[in-house]
């Protein structure tokens, strides 16, 4: 069955137009995910004003969909390694579409949450097999390019969704921030339907049966961190510890689980690869920083710079275009070079971009460190997805990809807590909002400090990985 896998995407990436094609529908399903999670942003005052809400409340709009992704793409890519990935990644894509024309017609609040944790399912589907298909479909020599195609994608739903839902507001009213993803979602479908690989059935008896015990355990151990980290807006408190503990409980009892089951959602001993036990640490590391660029950077140009909101948008909208222009150039530079080599030199520049973050005064020296840090994202992005893609055996790909997707939300969940933490703690206040101009400079420096501090971490981690893998099995 490998071999005929192996063997049937050879063919297909042998078929430039198809492969074209292919590469099309994987774009369009890692596009939408990302687009839905910042087009939603920019509507919350809205929003808010609509439902006649709390903006605490109306913030769960964006919770829901963040929590169902974290907590459901490990078992949406093992899910699609049992039962097909054609099928499960289409289905994604449906309840997706579907799920946002409920949001843009949900009468209340609380409909629209409902609806948009649905949507968050289908968005944890198009993520996990997006990249999973990736391996199925992609030669080994490509596998850079297009990842850096993903990345690029992913950019660039980030990128349009403020600018593209301040449009949409504006024109048509807030519920078409949703919307807009019904014919989008449904051009993804058709694309998806036509071009990618249909799945091989296998029989029954070599089908794994999937792990529903230790799937509910991960998503409430998942839940329970993920809530821990964003109630209570950076303060934290006695419900922010004892959320803390059971995902610690949680994490215990779902090892336990896993070793005793016959077949686990995740193959433990798959940890066991110091590779893919150092991605994944990386992972979460180098999504910790790159939340903080988000977390503070507007805090410092508003009260430290002085500029007023529109022109920090348009300061903050380097990074996402940067990180645009920049993935297929660095998922190239991974086709020609060892992926360990580029994960280096990937972390190098994000050592510096956050060392200039914390050095470089003005807005002149906040874009210039931007345009290190994101290229630098880029070609570790690329390089670690790619060095873990490339070696997966077929039948773990979907949950090796979820633990990819996983690891770089747990990155940011914890990014937006711990390092906005930092930030409040460096600048010596307990209202950043009013926070004196030198205060909030003082807390960007010592913030990226500690950024720089991670990012060494991640890179010490990958040296004493990499320096003693085999060449053969670095990619």
């Amino acid at each position: 069955m490998k071999q005929i896998t192996a063997e049937r995407g050879e063919a297909i990436a042998g078929q430039a137009p198809s492969a074209r094609w292919t590469l099309a529908s994987l774009s369009f399903s890692m596009l939408l995910p990302s687009l839905g999670t910042s087009i939603a942003n920019v509507g919350l005052p809205s929003l808010a004003q609509a439902f006649n809400a709390a903006f605490q409340d109306v913030q769960w709009i964006v919770l829901a969909y963040l929590l169902a992704i974290t907590t459901l793409v490990v078992s949406a890519g093992r899910l699609g390694d049992i039962v097909g990935r054609k099928r499960l990644l289409l289905i994604g894509i449906l309840l997706f579409t579907m799920a946002s024309i409920l949001c843009g017609l949900a009468p209340t609040l609380w409909v629209l949450v409902a609806a948009r944790a649905v949507q968050g399912l289908g968005a944890a589907m198009m993520m996990a097999l997006t990249m999973a298909f990736i391996g199925e479909t992609v030669p080994k020599v490509r596998i850079g390019s297009a990842m850096g195609l993903l990345g690029t994608m992913s950019a660039v739903g980030t990128a349009l969704g403020p600018s593209l839902g301040g449009v949409l507001i504006a024109s048509f009213g807030s519920p078409a921030i949703f919307l807009v993803n019904v014919p989008l979602g449904v051009l993804t479908f058709a694309l998806a339907f036509r071009h990618l690989p249909a799945d091989i059935s296998g029989s029954k008896t070599d089908r794994a049966r999937f792990d529903i015990a230790g799937t509910l355990l991960l998503a409430l151990t998942l839940s329970a961190y993920a809530l821990a980290m964003t109630i209570g807006h950076g303060r934290f408190g006695p419900l922010n510890a004892a959320l803390l503990l059971a995902a610690a409980f949680g994490i215990g009892f779902f090892v336990f689980a896993e070793a005793r089951t016959a077949s686990p959602l995740i193959r433990l001993a798959a940890f066991r690869d110091p590779a893919l036990s150092a991605s994944l640490a990386m992972n979460i590391f180098v999504s910790t920083v790159m939340m903080a660029t988000l977390v503070v950077a507007p805090f410092y140009l508003c009260r430290t710079l002085g500029l007023d909101e529109a022109f920090v948008g348009i300061v903050m909208s380097s990074g996402p275009v940067i990180s645009t222009l920049s993935g297929v150039p660095a998922g190239r530079l991974v086709d020609r070079l060892d992926a360990p080599f580029v994960i280096v030199a990937g972390l190098i520049a994000m050592a510096a971009g956050s060392i200039a973050l914390a050095v470089l005064p003005g807005i002149a020296g906040y874009i210039a460190a931007i345009a290190i840090l994101t290229p630098g994202y880029q070609l570790f992005q690329a390089a670690n997805n790619t060095a873990v893609m490339a070696h997966v055996r077929p039948d773990q790909r979907g949950v090796i990809s979820g633990m990819l997707n996983l690891s770089r939300n747990l990155g940011l969940i914890t990014g937006a807590s711990v390092m906005g933490a930092v930030f409040a703690l460096a600048s010596a206040t307990s209202d950043i909002a009013t926070a004196r101009p030198e205060a909030v400079a003082s807390g960007m420096r010592i913030t990226f400090a500690v950024a720089a501090a991670l990012i060494a971490v991640a890179l010490v981690v990958a040296v004493a990985v990499y320096r003693h893998l085999p060449r053969a099995e670095r990619r």
